[in-house]
């Protein structure tokens, strides 16, 4: 069983946001398969199963993301090594993809708490979102809805998510690592 986590906040002031790009490419990716939705309040988020594939996302508010990443880790008995997180880098340039396993948060708050449920050794897809020029402006920036041409220019970005997910194996970083 693969875990597939998009990391967002929920709420419709937070829909189409940049912070919400992990919930943005979950949502892009079940809308072309098959799959049923599983409600357990101890999930403590959204959980769609496909095949061998489980996609969540938490309902936990960004900050406490780890917390629905680990009950659901728990509940399937999924290692690390088969969990993917999906998030917004400001550090990339809009559209950029990038994969990594493990490593440090970077100061995001849903890493933070997913590392502190589970540890740090798990896959991350990281969706580049670009950052504001004025440095006092990250927050509004993350929190603010993408544009109608940056969502267009995601597109692609999120199609090789789509493809990247399903043909998801050790050599997956480097055939669709792109840049913005």
């Amino acid at each position: 069983m693969k875990l597939i986590v998009g990391l967002g906040n929920i709420g419709k002031e937070y829909e189409n946001t940049r912070h919400n790009i992990g919930f943005i490419a979950i949502d892009e990716v079940i809308k072309n398969i098959n799959y049923s939705e599983i409600n357990k309040p101890q999930f403590k988020g959204t959980l769609y199963k496909a095949q061998n594939y489980l996609f969540l996302k938490p309902s936990t508010y960004m900050n406490l993301s780890g917390e629905s990443v680990r009950a659901v880790k728990d509940f399937y008995k999924i290692d690390n090594d088969d969990i993917i997180v999906i998030h917004d880098d400001l550090d990339l340039k809009l559209g950029a993809l990038r994969f990594k396993r493990g490593g440090g948060h970077g100061g995001h708050n849903g890493l933070k708490s997913i590392d502190s449920h589970i540890g740090n050794d798990y896959h991350r897809i990281r969706i580049g979102i670009g950052r504001p020029e004025d440095k006092s402006k990250v927050v509004d920036f993350v929190l603010g809805r993408f544009k109608d041409e940056e969502l267009e220019k995601l597109k692609s970005t999120l199609e090789n998510v789509n493809k990247a997910i399903f043909d998801w194996n050790d050599k997956t970083s480097s055939k669709y690592s792109l840049k913005g």
